[in-house]
């Protein structure tokens, strides 16, 4: 039976819980410092190191969600997840001496870290094919409508009830993490009717660590997501600092990022799959589209207009070519490594994934602070490179790769059988454990 997508009634849950996860999120990540300072009467200081130390420890709980996930299912630990959220918001107003919020702060960061890994698990739970990609890019299209929604909403909540508005925001997060959880019930993810060898115990990580492809995509990624970064530590920095711009650019810049992403996110992701495009290249152009906003910047990094509002006409196209840029490239990035991962082990395969997004965000801050400091236009010249590197990486590895990762093929599929892992994977590790990595089979048909 020739399928294009499969999918599996109530997918529709999780872009909504993704919106409505977005609106709790946005209600304080642009406040952050001040919305915890506010909530736990700490100062500043104590806040930021407490925030900087349990978002580190935080990173430990990825592997344990990774094997949680192959175990139980992605689902299952999404409503773990989604569970701690809320208690943590809840209690935040409550948790005014030290040892209190760093209690809560680390059991909500050690959340945070791993939810990730498990929303993209459950995307391939629920969609095969070019349904994964169109998911991705839905999901990915509402939270961060839901992101814009929730700082205006905080805005508003602040403006009517002064600084009593952060424990009512915490509250809001709280209940928008209960709402998106009872969201995602309608789903029914398609999994192997047999438990593979990972839930019995088997390779685990160390079948993730020896399959050299997959590594070259994270290390891949890693290189990208410090790209990412560059929005929220690097661009704020260079405009203040070495342009002299008004402080209000760097909220238009977020401003027209985020709304882009909302708007066209869908309709660019459309538009790629339509036009075909495997799943590597379209992630090397996202880079290369990256490293053209990163070089416009280097040419305004040298000119500096002191009239603002060229300066604001400047950055705001450098914006729209890197949201263009990350529009094409988080899709097919997203997708390309959960389609690469074996499903008895994609848990632990997304976990390790995620921790290129993680480490890059705590590399991110001192690498661009530290270039900045010698040039203003030394971090972009870095991230041009690490753009580049990146897209050579993905082109290189994309023949070692699982055919149906690469590209989304039409998947034919008769009940009780299930297309192999790819003939491309090439990797000694991947033929050595191919009892353990096979894809179970589905009744999806």
């Amino acid at each position: 039976m020739r399928q294009k997508d499969q999918r599996v009634p109530g997918e529709w849950a999780l872009p909504v819980a993704a919106a409505v996860n977005g609106v709790g999120m946005g209600m304080y990540v642009p406040f952050t410092l001040v919305f915890f300072h506010y909530v736990t009467g700490l100062s500043f200081a104590v806040v930021g190191v407490v925030l900087t130390v349990t978002g580190l420890a935080g990173l430990g709980a990825l592997p344990v969600a990774g094997t949680a996930i192959d175990r139980y299912g992605a689902k299952r630990v999404l409503y773990v997840l989604y569970g701690v959220r809320v208690v943590g918001f809840a209690l935040y107003p409550f948790a005014q001496s030290l040892a209190a919020f760093a209690a809560v702060a680390l059991v909500t960061a050690a959340a945070d870290r791993a939810f990730p890994a498990v929303n993209q698990t459950l995307i391939a739970e629920v969609a095969r094919g070019e349904g994964r990609d169109r998911l991705q890019a839905a999901t990915r299209a509402l939270q961060n409508g839901g992101n814009g929604a929730g700082a205006l909403l905080a805005t508003l909540v602040l403006a009517l009830a002064g600084p009593a508005g952060y424990t009512y925001a915490a509250w809001g997060n709280a209940l928008s993490f209960a709402l998106a959880a009872l969201l995602v019930r309608p789903l029914k993810p398609v999994r192997s009717a047999e438990p593979g060898p990972a839930r019995r115990g088997g390779p685990g990580y160390r079948l993730v660590l020896a399959d050299r492809p997959f590594l070259v995509v994270t290390g891949a990624n890693f290189l990208n997501a410090l790209s990412y970064s560059a929005l929220s530590v690097l661009f704020p920095l260079f405009i203040v600092q070495w342009l002299a711009g008004p402080a209000v650019l760097t909220g238009s810049a977020f401003t027209v990022n985020t709304v882009l992403c909302a708007v066209a996110g869908v309709y660019v992701g459309s538009r790629v799959r339509r036009a075909g495009a495997r799943r590597t290249r379209a992630a090397a152009l996202g880079g290369a589209l990256f490293a053209a906003a990163f070089a416009a910047q280097i040419v305004l990094g040298t000119l500096r207009p002191q009239n603002d509002t060229v300066l604001g006409g400047a950055l705001i196209a450098v914006v729209v070519l890197y949201t263009v840029g990350e529009l094409i490239h988080s899709p097919a990035a997203e997708v390309l490594a959960v389609s690469a991962a074996p499903e008895a082990v994609r848990g632990r395969y997304m976990a390790a994934y995620q921790m290129s997004w993680s480490l890059a965000k705590a590399v991110a801050p001192s690498l661009f602070t530290g270039l900045l400091a010698l040039d203003g236009r030394a971090p972009w010249a870095v991230l041009i490179v690490t753009s580049a590197v990146a897209a050579a990486l993905l082109i290189r590895v994309e023949h070692r790769l699982p055919a149906e990762a690469v590209r989304p093929l039409p998947v034919t599929v008769a009940r009780g059988a299930e297309p192999g892992h790819g003939a491309e994977s090439g990797d000694g590790a991947e033929s050595a454990e191919s009892a353990a990595t096979a894809r179970p089979a589905t009744a999806a048909a």
